[in-house]
């Protein structure tokens, strides 16, 4: 097991950030913060009652399926999305068991609970984006992903710049796998240099309906055999440029995906008004410093 890495990038370690568009850092996270955020995701979804939301399913396939009131607030909460599959049809039952059925829940838990909001606003944290440039980091979003065996869908290759656009555009993403990852179990994977081609698709709400979803611009087809495969251990965090390209494939093994991903931008920069994730104006987003 290597040293815990304090937060501090080497040049290299830019250097590299900069080339590629992402940067792996083995061994970020602690095994005790590990631990404890596996742990506590047990918790909240033990006691999550699917009965007691709508029932909203993640998917990157159609997302204008994913406007629903619940998601476009879920940035204020923890919201608990379920994976595509999940749900009988005839019946309208659960498939499985409840724990092997949520993709993900988001997109505040950086604010809201204790043990995310720990690790996500740590120094080791703040060090890394200031290193990479960030003068005010400002945690916007963040998801714990499941990636349950055999149901964990895919992610289709985007770009996070596409979702959190900001002027000028300063989004950063960390992802701290919290469990091992493998091309089996559905790792990431990137497409290195493309964040130098810019940003052609911004998914956009409507800022005084907040009711809908529409997409301006498309993608470019991307060739998926120029991605890199991110097999990493448990620890390791991903750190990805709002711009950079990349993707993860269904889970197809019988171990699941742990990983819990924060994005931040740089609190200097105008937050784009028709950004789907909107804060309520008693709860602002806050950054690092503001502590």
């Amino acid at each position: 097991m290597g040293v815990a890495f304090d937060g501090t990038l080497t040049p290299e370690q830019v250097d590299t950030y900069r080339k590629d568009g992402f940067l792996v850092i083995p061994d970020f996270a602690s095994p005790d913060e590990v631990a404890g955020m596996l742990r506590r995701a047990d918790e909240l979804v033990e006691a999550f009652d699917p009965s007691s939301v709508p029932r909203s399913i993640f998917t990157t396939k159609d997302q204008k399926r994913t406007s629903d009131a619940y998601f476009l607030d879920s940035g204020n909460h923890l919201s608990f999305f379920f994976e595509e599959d999940a749900f009988d049809e005839s019946t309208g039952e659960l498939r499985q068991a409840k724990s092997q059925s949520i993709n993900k829940i988001g997109h505040a838990m950086h604010d809201i609970d204790p043990t995310f909001r720990a690790f996500s606003r740590s120094t080791k944290v703040g060090k890394l984006l200031k290193s990479l440039g960030m003068t005010k980091p400002t945690p916007v979003q963040s998801m714990y992903i499941f990636k349950n065996p055999r149901i964990g869908g895919e992610v289709s290759a985007h770009q996070d710049s596409t979702f959190l656009r900001s002027d000028p555009m300063t989004c950063t993403g960390i992802w701290i796998a919290l469990e091992d990852c493998s091309i089996g179990n559905g790792c990431l994977w990137a497409l290195k240099g493309s964040h130098t081609n810019g940003v052609s698709k911004q998914m956009v709400v409507d800022p005084q309906r907040r009711d809908g979803i529409s997409f301006e611009g498309e993608y470019p087809a991307w060739d998926l055999t120029k991605f890199s495969p991110l097999e990493v251990k448990a620890g390791t965090m991903v750190v990805l440029h709002g711009e950079n390209v990349h993707y993860s494939a269904p889970n197809t093994s019988d171990a699941s995906r742990h990983a819990y991903s924060v994005h931040f931008v740089d609190g200097d920069a105008t937050w784009d008004p028709r950004n789907w994730l909107q804060r309520a104006g008693d709860f602002p987003f806050a950054a690092l410093d503001d502590e």
